[in-house]
């Protein structure tokens, strides 16, 4: 280690000479702390904290289902209802019931965001198509769920196209609302500079109003998918003889409560699980766009 001499001049005139310490070996320099750790703590305190309250909802539920507080046959206790989710694994039904409701909500999903998010960039862009169409997809949203399975079981039968179709309208309007409605407030000097650089049309978009609105489109598909989970169930009432949404009114029927908590149990992971995944896709569109 070398040192370097500065000569100062202070107020009274006089030389002082200040010596700073320079490492010459470079290897002597310590690496920089990477973040990745202090990531690691964070997604751990997160997962203990996320944990607490499912936890404690437990002890709770099975405090009261034993405690005689409530009868077995309107409470069952935590491990009645997992013996009947092993039941239905070892009979090879659970996987089929999980499998067949994830493949219809995706595909809903898919094809109303997408559809959604076309429509958006259009309306949100043009103020007379939005004077055209805003009217109309304003009544559409306000109709029930329910309403439309009887007219789409009219018209396109029982099989998968009225579920997944139902399942794309429930899509389609979170993403339509939000994003649109985020289109039409987009800073104006923002898009003026795009032009400036002789963007238009679509590479406008794509290159500048898109980006600006990431946050919104990831809520707006957040929204959606759990729309999603939602028509899920509806859409099931179309003649299905399997999925979650079967399982739930045949548990119903039946007087199966334990199964009735355990499909309600396996809405709500699937749909974290799903959420997780909207949320990578978060991380990498705002890496990407973000900035």
């Amino acid at each position: 280690m070398s040192t370097v001499r500065i000569r100062a001049v202070s107020p009274s005139n006089e030389l002082h000479v200040l010596e700073r310490p320079v490492v010459d070996n470079v290897e002597a320099v310590p690496a920089a702390i990477s973040g990745s750790p202090r990531r690691r703590r964070r997604w751990g305190r997160a997962t203990v904290l996320g944990a607490v309250i499912p936890i404690v909802l437990i002890v709770l539920w099975q405090t009261i289902a034993t405690s005689g507080l409530v009868a077995s046959y309107r409470l069952p206790t935590p491990l009645s209802v997992w013996a009947a989710g092993v039941d239905l694994y070892e009979r090879g039904v659970l996987y089929q019931h999980v499998a067949i409701s994830t493949q219809r909500v995706l595909v809903g999903f898919a094809v109303g965001s997408v559809v959604g998010l076309v429509l958006a960039a259009i309306v949100g862009l043009s103020t007379r198509v939005s004077e055209l169409f805003a009217p109309t997809l304003g009544a559409l949203r306000a109709v029930p769920s329910l309403a439309w399975v009887p007219l789409l079981g009219l018209y396109l039968g029982y099989g998968e196209d009225p579920k997944v179709a139902l399942i794309a309208i429930g899509a389609f309007f979170p993403v339509y609302t939000t994003v649109a409605s985020a289109l039409r407030h987009v800073d104006a000097h923002l898009v003026e500079l795009g032009r400036s650089y002789g963007y238009s049309g679509p590479a406008l978009l794509s290159l500048v109003q898109l980006p600006a609105v990431v946050p919104a489109v990831i809520s707006s598909l957040r929204l959606a998918l759990a729309q999603a989970w939602l028509f899920l169930v509806a859409g099931e009432l179309l003649g299905a003889s399997l999925g979650l949404g079967y399982l739930l009114v045949d548990s119903q029927q039946n007087g199966r409560i334990d199964r009735l908590f355990l499909t309600i149990i396996l809405l709500g992971l699937l749909g974290k699980i799903t959420d997780t995944a909207v949320g990578v896709l978060e991380r990498f569109l705002l890496k990407r766009w973000g900035s």
